[in-house]
């Protein structure tokens, strides 16, 4: 792969909104990603493996769960570091960003969140860290869009519960040291709990052949009569408000992630056209390409104003689930939208592993799918703005 020369878009002078503290984290993460990840990720990706030897260095780093207090082994930041993290990450790919949101927004936010104190202190610490990798429970093999449909249930069986069913498409579960999972009480409400790996009958099956996110480990969770002591509920977790919260967090990452794909691959296609020569000049120097670069770089600038502003809100309390919608969808169609342009521009060159435009192109169609798809967000948003539910 070539080596990068990546300089990060920034039309409207979006640094001088972000404190030095920002730009150093930015710094921080981008010569990481550069070093450890960028050099060997296509590799791993055409071959279909996770590199879970990055594990524990991200969490050295601080890329797990970073708003989570320090106390808990987090790095108490707020929102804006968090979203440049994750913009940093899925710069390089959308695999290993969604492996870090996963660990820090859907494993240990509730946990945080929700969990008791004796939960918080044994499992935050070491999710913080990587020494432990974690995954979220929820979707199902015929619920995915409809949570509130689950089957998987826990039954009361005196000082345990009796776990049974299964959860599908579930980033890091192969490799998952705990899991966290939502199920449906005796009275069908649901709830979260803390399932260890090595508890008798639990199986973390892997999914095989999947052309996107190659480099991420996806699988299932399979529950068959699961003896789960009760002091690995959730206390504080009760009905569908629960898991939504945790979607939340993650598509607030989601929403900066996908910026940093878009961001890469508008750069690759710059500095590609300004040194093909077709006709006797650049490429860049055709009205055409001049169109793509411009039309990419204004959905650059408008994505990278309303995930700062969404930033602000969340920093304040004030973010709705409609606003965090509004971004991960507007966001993660945008990156795809200027992906496939980058891929124009580069021709042929595009589809090869020397540039990492296809494998951002393959990723990001599952990115626009998972934590909510593309047309649900556009109802999630739609219910906020009109108060009315179009999901039945």
């Amino acid at each position: 792969m070539k080596t990068s020369t990546y300089t990060q878009p920034d039309y409207y002078n979006m640094d001088d909104l972000l404190t030095e503290e920002h730009k150093l984290i930015r710094q921080s993460v981008q010569a990481f990603m550069n070093k450890e990840v960028k050099p060997i990720i296509e590799n791993y990706a055409q071959r279909s493996i996770f590199p879970d030897h990055l594990v524990k260095p991200f969490g050295a780093l601080g890329l797990y769960g970073p708003t989570t207090p320090v106390e808990y082994g987090g790095g108490g930041l707020d929102y804006i570091s968090y979203g440049i993290m994750m913009q940093e990450i899925e710069r390089v790919d959308s695999g290993m960003r969604s492996m870090a949101s996963v660990q820090g927004s859907l494993v240990m936010f509730p946990i945080f969140k929700y969990g008791s104190e004796e939960q918080k202190k044994k499992y935050l610490p070491k999710l913080a860290s990587g020494e432990l990798l974690g995954c979220f429970g929820l979707t199902e093999p015929d619920h995915g869009s409809n949570p509130a449909g689950m089957v998987t249930s826990i039954k009361d069986a005196g000082d345990h519960y009796i776990l049974n069913g299964a959860k599908m498409w579930i980033t890091n579960s192969p490799k998952a040291d705990i899991a966290v999972v939502w199920a449906k009480d005796d009275a069908g409400r649901i709830k979260g709990i803390i399932v260890e790996r090595g508890m008798e009958g639990f199986t973390t099956p892997e999914i095989h052949n999947k052309w996107s996110l190659r480099a991420s480990i996806t699988g299932e969770l399979v529950f068959d009569n699961v003896k789960v002591p009760k002091t690995h509920v959730l206390p504080k977790a009760d009905g569908l408000s629960g898991p939504l919260k945790c979607l939340d967090s993650a598509r607030y990452g989601i929403a900066w992630g996908a910026l940093g794909a878009a961001m890469e691959c508008y750069d690759i296609a710059k500095n590609y056209a300004m040194e093909r020569v077709q006709f006797g000049k650049p490429i860049a120097g055709f009205q055409l390409t001049q169109k793509k670069l411009a039309e990419m770089l204004t959905e650059i600038t408008k994505a990278q104003l309303l995930v700062w502003r969404l930033g602000m809100l969340k920093n304040e309390g004030k973010a709705s689930t409609g606003q965090v919608s509004m971004a991960k969808r507007n966001n993660v169609d945008m990156a795809l939208k200027v992906a496939r342009e980058a891929r124009q521009i580069l021709g042929g060159m595009g589809i090869t592993g020397e540039y990492p435009i296809m494998r951002h192109m393959m990723n990001l169609e599952s990115v626009v799918t998972y934590e909510g798809t593309h047309d649900i967000h556009l109802l999630i948003t739609g219910h906020d703005i009109t108060g009315l539910n179009a999901f039945k």
